[in-house]
């Protein structure tokens, strides 16, 4: 049936009243970062450790410098071709480390590299996740500096007091917060855009930026300082890689029509609006962006600039919670108590773990570095490291999966890989000051993701070289063994041989239930995997199953949940829950000097091993059907 002319304009209203909304959504999440950066960006460029003079060359030249690093990073690389790398909908480093992995079967050099370059890209983000809430909250508070200078001892207490909060909410979950998101980030970008506007009224002449030439001018005039301002320079277009990582939450159209229509605009006129102020009054270099607003709207410019930070700091902390999961669901971390704080929602999780360290380490860095700018010297290092990282597996999804002309691909690689390394290179200077925590906190990650993927696979391989072939157990069953009513489910992470638990079950017990089910879940390197993908089922033997239960990376496995939905028919017999009990192996590692790990990984591993969630909480097993059994094993 050919739809009406009414029918399809009701279908494209509804369609577009749907984009619109998951804009305004993306304002609260995607962009808080970013939107955040005019609190510290301009300051940090002229009053930073390397201060610039304050004059038409040096005002101006730094304009251009953010304009176009803004426009090719964020709104060329990441937001047109970048998002285009989509994990079946999904993005972020992981996400793209699992597309580019896939276009890379046969290649394992190729493949050794992806998965180095992807997991410590995902680490990084882990210092990045640290530093956000800290320079932002912190920032926000020494407006204090400017509407109340005689409250200026409280900034360290009161922002610590604000991310204490912050973080103490996260077990409550954040919808009811996050309905003010969107509102309350709409309204700082259209104050952005008022403030900025406003000054450069007063001094036109600041438009001129727009040029790429004042950029070029003032990098040759300056030589090595103007190298060293880039430093400063990326702190504008830091938060680029959460248009990228959010894309699953919203869709790439929301996200890209959030940036061009208002996120974008915005944030260039309060830069260009500062720019104009400084022209006319050097001396509000100690903190332009509070300056830009009249003595009238000081309080209410520190309120909302706060709320907004919280919102920057909350996007960075869910994402962390995010990227989390992802590493324990493809393998790269021991499994860990994951709270589903909406049932509507299956993206708002919190990690109680993660959530306590974030915060003990968030208010060090406040404590410890004590004002925003010396938290700038921290900052930017993660950031343009992932940033170069992005550009490498981009290149990679360019000629093995779209197939691209390599000239073509090369020069554009080539360009955004000059910008980021700029960036990447003016940033590394500051490691001596204060550079060094988020990179010693990525390389601690990296080792942690290692040393469980490694230490997982030797630890499959080893139950696997001694598991006893399934044909084997069934010929040594002696017609003596009794069968007791029921069905027992052996859960094991090999889709092949007999679970130690069942060898163990029937050495101790003596006995064998009616259905025997040998069930492994797997993860696959997709986001989601659909509900007809879900069981795979084969009989093995008269009352004996091995199930396969499949889930995207984005997915909470709920192993009852799922046999309870599958069919009889798929299962191979009637499907009974209060008559199934859980047979789950508990491995005590040994290290050992054998070939695999370096020993003091091993033990690393082990440790690591024992911190995990048990499998029972993890896949939501009834408590009161599971049975426990040990083994040692030696890696």
């Amino acid at each position: 049936m050919t739809p009406t002319p009414a029918a399809e304009d009701g279908r494209h209203d509804g369609h577009s009243r749907n984009v619109f909304a998951l804009m305004f959504g993306a304002l609260g999440v995607v962009f808080g970062d970013i939107g955040t950066s005019p609190l510290y960006a301009l300051k940090e460029t002229f009053a930073g450790p390397h201060p610039l003079p304050i004059d038409r060359l040096h005002v101006l030249g730094v304009l251009s410098l953010i304009f176009w690093g803004i426009t090719l990073v964020v709104s060329i690389k990441y937001v047109i071709v970048i998002m285009r790398a989509d994990n079946r909908g999904e993005g972020g480093s992981l996400a793209l480390l699992a597309l580019v992995h896939k276009a890379a079967q046969g290649r394992p050099a190729v493949l050794a590299m992806v998965g180095a370059l992807g997991i410590f890209a995902a680490a990084l983000f882990y210092g990045d996740s640290m530093i956000t809430p800290a320079i932002s909250v912190l920032s926000a508070v020494e407006g204090l500096q400017v509407v109340a200078p005689a409250l200026e001892r409280y900034v360290i207490p009161l922002t610590l007091g604000i991310l204490l909060c912050l973080f103490m909410i996260q077990r409550h979950g954040t919808s009811m917060v996050g309905v003010m998101f969107g509102p309350v980030m709409l309204l700082w970008f259209g104050t952005l855009a008022v403030l900025g506007v406003k000054h450069i009224a007063t001094a036109p002449e600041v438009l001129g930026a727009l040029s790429p030439h004042f950029a070029v001018r003032f990098m040759i005039a300056e030589g090595w300082i103007g190298f060293l301002a880039l430093g400063s320079v990326v702190l504008a277009v830091t938060g680029a890689e959460a248009l990228y990582a959010d894309m699953g939450h919203f869709g790439r159209l929301p996200i890209r029509l959030a940036w061009y229509m208002l996120v974008l605009p915005a944030l260039v006129l309060n830069y260009f609006g500062q720019g104009a102020l400084l022209l006319k009054h050097p001396e509000a270099v100690e903190n332009p962006f509070f300056m830009l607003a009249p003595s009238w709207a000081g309080v209410p410019m520190l309120i909302l600039a706060t709320c907004a930070t919280v919102i920057a700091s909350q996007a960075v902390i869910s994402g962390a919670f995010s990227v989390t999961r992802q590493a324990v669901q493809l393998g790269y971390l021991p499994r860990m108590t994951i709270i589903h704080t909406s049932e509507r929602e299956i993206g708002q999780i919190y990690i109680p773990a993660l959530n306590f360290i974030l915060m003990v380490f968030v208010m060090a860095l406040v404590i410890g570095f004590g004002s925003s700018s010396n938290l700038a010297s921290a900052y930017g290092v993660a950031v343009t490291g992932t940033m170069v990282i992005d550009c490498l597996l981009i290149a990679m999804v360019m000629l093995l999966l779209w197939k691209w002309n390599p000239r073509r691909a090369a020069i554009l690689v080539g360009i955004f890989l000059i910008a980021d390394l700029a960036f990447f290179l003016a940033n590394s200077t500051k490691i001596f000051h204060g550079g060094w925590f988020p990179l010693a906190i990525a390389v601690t990650v990296f080792l942690l993701l290692t040393t469980w993927k490694k230490g997982r696979v030797l630890l499959m391989e080893r139950l696997r070289k001694d598991a006893l072939p399934v044909d084997d157990f069934l010929a040594s069953l002696s017609e003596r063994v009794v069968r007791v009513p029921g069905t027992s489910v052996f859960l094991t992470g090999a889709t092949e041989g007999t679970p130690l638990a069942l060898l163990h079950n029937l050495k101790h017990n003596k006995v064998l239930h009616e259905r025997v089910v040998l069930l492994t879940v797997l993860v696959e390197e997709v986001p989601f995997v659909a509900e007809e993908r879900r069981i795979e089922a084969a009989p093995i033997a008269p009352g004996m199953h091995r199930i396969i239960l499949r889930y995207g990376f984005m997915q909470d496995p709920n192993i009852p949940k799922a046999l309870a939905q599958a069919r009889s028919d798929q299962l191979g017999f009637f499907w009974e829950p209060m008559s199934t009990s859980y047979f789950l192996s508990r491995e005590t590692l040994i290290p050992s000097s054998e070939p695999g790990m370096a020993l003091w990984r091993e033990h690393l591993f082990a440790m690591m091993s024992k911190s995990a969630t048990s499998a029972m909480d993890f896949f939501h097993l009834p408590s009161n059907r599971v049975v426990e059994l040990g083994s040692q094993v030696e890696i």
